[in-house]
This record gives C-alpha cells, sequence and structure tokens, in this order.
C-alpha cells in the first residue's frame, strides 16, 4: 500500500480513510467489526470517527461509533500501533458546541474510555467556536499532547481566513498549530475547499482529508431520481445533489466509467486523490461489496482526459 505523510505530523495514512459515521447507525456491531477486519486485511490503516457520531439515530447518545471501534480494538485482530485513529471534539454532546479548554481536558477522556485505548493518533477540533479564542483550543490539546494522550492535532469545518487565524494565534502563544484539516470537498461541493484554502494548506504542508467525499453517497451513481433516495438513510442529503449540476457529473462519471471499467464511486475518489492538497478522502461502506469498490478507488489511474471531464462536470 502506498502510504502518504498526514502533513507534519509523523502519521503515515493509506490513500482512503474509513468514516467511522456508519458505525452504530447503518452498520451494526457484527457488520462495522467484519468491514473494519477486511479494510485492514486490504492494507489501509486508518479510521475517522467522532464523539458525536451517531447521536443523530433514535435511541443512540452520542459515542456510538468510538465505542464499536474500541471493541473492535480490544479483540487485538490489529495491534494498536498498526491502527491510525481519528477523532474530533466540539460537537453538540449536550452542552452546545464548544473548544472550551475545561471540556476538551473531559471529552478527552470520555473518548479515550470509549475507544479503550490510552492515546489518540489525531483529535480534531471539529466545528469552530467563535466563543473561544484559538489560544486557549490550542493550549489545552498542547497538553494533551505533553501528556502522551494525543500524537497529533487539526481542525475540522475552518475557512482559509480562519485556518490563518489560527496559525497565528498558535505561533503567538508559543503551542502547536493544527497539522490537518478536514474539510467537505467532492466532486459536487468543491467551493469549501478549491481556492484560498488548497492554496493555504498546501504552503504550509497541511494534511488535508475530506469528507463528504461521496456526497453522500451520491456520487456512487446509486441515486438517479428523487424515486431512489425515498426511504433510504442518507436518502434527504443525497436528493439534494439531484439538480442540473449533478446529473451532469453523474453522466461524466458515467462516461468514465465506461472507459475504465471503475465504477462511479472509485472513480469519484480517485479524483480526489489527484487533486492538489488532497490527501486522503474519507469514505464509507456498509458492506463487503461497497468495502471493495472503496479500496479498488486507492489503485485507480484516472487519466488527464477524464480528469478534465470531471472537472467541467463539476464546475
Amino acid at each position: 500500500m502506498d502510504m502518504r505523510r498526514l502533513g507534519k505530523t509523523d502519521l503515515s495514512i493509506a490513500p482512503i480513510v474509513f468514516g467511522g459515521n456508519v458505525f452504530g447507525w447503518t452498520a451494526d456491531e457484527k457488520t462495522s467489526f467484519d468491514i473494519l477486519d477486511a479494510f485492514f486485511d486490504a492494507g489501509f490503516n486508518t479510521i475517522d470517527t467522532a464523539d458525536v457520531y451517531s447521536a443523530w439515530v433514535p435511541g443512540n447518545k452520542g459515542g456510538d461509533s468510538e465505542e464499536i471501534i474500541g471493541k473492535w480494538l480490544k479483540r487485538g485482530k490489529v495491534s494498536r500501533d498498526k491502527a491510525v485513529i481519528i477523532t474530533k471534539v466540539g460537537s453538540d454532546m449536550g452542552q452546545g458546541k464548544t473548544l472550551k479548554e475545561t471540556y476538551i481536558l473531559k471529552a478527552v477522556e470520555d473518548s479515550l474510555r470509549r475507544l479503550q485505548t490510552d492515546y489518540i493518533d489525531l483529535y480534531l477540533s471539529h466545528w469552530p467556536d467563535e466563543n473561544t479564542p484559538y489560544e486557549e483550543t490550542l493550549g489545552a490539546f498542547a497538553k494533551l499532547k505533553q501528556q502522551g494522550k494525543i500524537r497529533a492535532i487539526g481542525c475540522s469545518n475552518l475557512d482559509a481566513t480562519q485556518l490563518q487565524a489560527s496559525f497565528d494565534a498558535a505561533e503567538k502563544a508559543g503551542v502547536p498549530r493544527y497539522d490537518v484539516i478536514q474539510p467537505e470537498y467532492n466532486l459536487y461541493d468543491r467551493a469549501p475547499f478549491e481556492g484560498p484554502l488548497a492554496d493555504l494548506c498546501v504552503k504550509e504542508d497541511i494534511g488535508v482529508i475530506t469528507y463528504f467525499s461521496l456526497a453522500a453517497g451520491f456520487l456512487s451513481g446509486k441515486y438517479r431520481s428523487k424515486a431512489d433516495t425515498e426511504g433510504k438513510a442518507r436518502g434527504g442529503k443525497a436528493a439534494a445533489y439531484l439538480d442540473d449540476k449533478g446529473l451532469k457529473i453523474l453522466a461524466a462519471l458515467d462516461k468514465v466509467a465506461a472507459e475504465t471499467a471503475a465504477k462511479p464511486a472509485e472513480i469519484a475518489l480517485a479524483w480526489l486523490l489527484r487533486k492538489k492538497g488532497v490527501t486522503a478522502p474519507i469514505a464509507s461502506a456498509t458492506s463487503l461489496s461497497q468495502l471493495d469498490s472503496l479500496t479498488k478507488s486507492a489503485t485507480l489511474s484516472l487519466s488527464d482526459d477524464a480528469m478534465a471531464l470531471l472537472d467541467k462536470a463539476g464546475a
């Protein structure tokens, strides 16, 4: 497997990160274990989750995904040092979105307990918190790094101006900066990352792990009409992409699929892997057949013509 260095951290990750938001939601514990076993057997090594996953499911309280990952780690089929675990803090777990130091220092202990580990490889602030100075949040992360509870830090959902402000604050306070960012980025939703944020990430050697990489499953090609989205767990989100732009993208994916014999999801992920600044996309699967398709994207090489066709469709 061709590993990629994650920014300036000492973490090396495979080209696809598994999205653990499905654990405890659309994948039960047994299915989650089977998928993780197969994912690591295929040579991949990184799992993304968050403390809030999957609180949106009736009956869940948040922490459900971390608990499943923790039980899987405890089985010991994959040694802890071979798994890169990413989790996030700051979403609403009953107290509102916050990145206050006191909250982070408590929340990390909860995540460590659920994950059944004594350290987190990459700890991310999940959302911007305009009520908490960057210095306070980064100071909390610095303490956790010194204590050996986290190895590297990053953020999610910051724009270029916010990310630069966090760099400035880190330098002024003499604390570690964010070395990784997790932006929304896919063939349809390109504006959040392309341009100033991508340029800043390249300039500062920031690791970039994209989320919504398949646009809530839309780029898999399985949603072609409103009827296709009805009754599906992600149907509501996928339906938002069923407009002229979305249909043009599907047509372009179909054309490249015909030329390469690859599936649309594989092509959409391979497109991300060739984009400036991207380290690896996050993608989820709820079955072994879906997982097989995801893993193939890591070795799919798209031609310049295919990239241009896809770029144009999603412009």
